[in-house]
């Protein structure tokens, strides 16, 4: 565990171009979604867009921008402890604050109807039931932790700046995908029930806590870092995950609509309707 992986930055004219794509991705976020909000809003002046989910999004932009840009992404370049910071920033707290925002139920809202229909129907196909599973959510998010420590992975990204953004945009997408399957107030396909999704959550608690311990003992990792800092980002990934996962199960029960009473009632009666009668 020792040495330091090695990074080139690209300028342009003004900014790195490591510091200039961050902020243009940031923006075009946030700006894209203040102007659907904003249309929506003009749509339907009655109903209009929460500012809350506004609010919650531009949080989660907000949370992007700070583990993309400096301080912290020139920190995280050389330092163990900068990238552990780093990952949870893009990995958990942006992505809960950037679903909370129901950027889908916003774009559905400013689709003409036939296009909404198409997109709503796409999101409850079985294409999409695979990724939006909650196992599959977690091996993504959780699971992929074992496979970049475990393994020279991480060792290999770092020291490749084009692979070190597809590991950022792994983050991202992966830590999006499990806080929508959790708690997210867009429609998701075959969406379980609150106990199935809690388990889940659990599960993905419990695994960081090993992942961390593991790391933090040295056993079997392949970091190549000094010890302290690896010991030390193994303790941000503890304590930092816990409050993460911790936010995402408040946000389950805060999201949670308990079904109808009408509508549990029919699901009974299909699965008694699909037992084979006995003779």
């Amino acid at each position: 565990m020792t040495g330091h992986p090695a990074h080139h930055h690209q300028e342009t004219a003004g900014l790195p171009l490591d510091v200039l794509l961050p902020v243009l991705f940031v923006v075009l976020l946030a700006g894209g979604y203040v102007l659907l909000a904003g249309r929506a809003g003009r749509r339907n002046a009655r109903a209009g867009w929460s500012r809350w989910r506004t609010g919650w999004f531009m949080v989660g932009c907000a949370l992007l921008a700070a583990g993309l840009l400096p301080p912290i992404a020139p920190w995280a370049h050389g330092d163990f402890r900068g990238h552990m910071l780093q990952h949870l920033l893009i990995g958990m707290y942006a992505p809960l604050g950037l679903v909370l925002g129901a950027p889908v139920t916003l774009l559905l809202r400013n689709l003409p109807a036939d296009t909404g229909r198409r997109l709503t129907g796409l999101i409850r196909s079985r294409l999409v039931h695979v990724p939006a599973n909650p196992v599959t959510a977690l091996v993504l998010s959780v699971g992929t932790l074992g496979l970049l420590y475990f393994t020279p992975l991480y060792n290999t990204m770092s020291a490749n700046t084009g692979l070190h953004w597809l590991l950022h945009a792994h983050f991202l997408l992966a830590g999006y995908l499990f806080a929508y399957v959790i708690a997210g107030p867009d429609p998701a396909p075959a969406r379980p029930e609150v106990p199935v999704r809690l388990v889940v959550l659990g599960v993905a608690i419990a695994a960081h806590a090993v992942i961390s311990q593991l790391m933090y003992g040295g056993f079997g990792i392949n970091i190549h870092a000094p010890v302290d800092q690896v010991r030390s980002g193994a303790q941000i990934m503890y304590y930092g995950g816990d409050i993460a996962e911790l936010l995402l199960a408040v946000a389950l029960v805060a999201t949670w609509r308990p079904q109808p009473a009408t509508r549990r009632t029919s699901r009974a009666q299909r699965r008694q309707e699909a037992r084979p009668a006995v003779p």
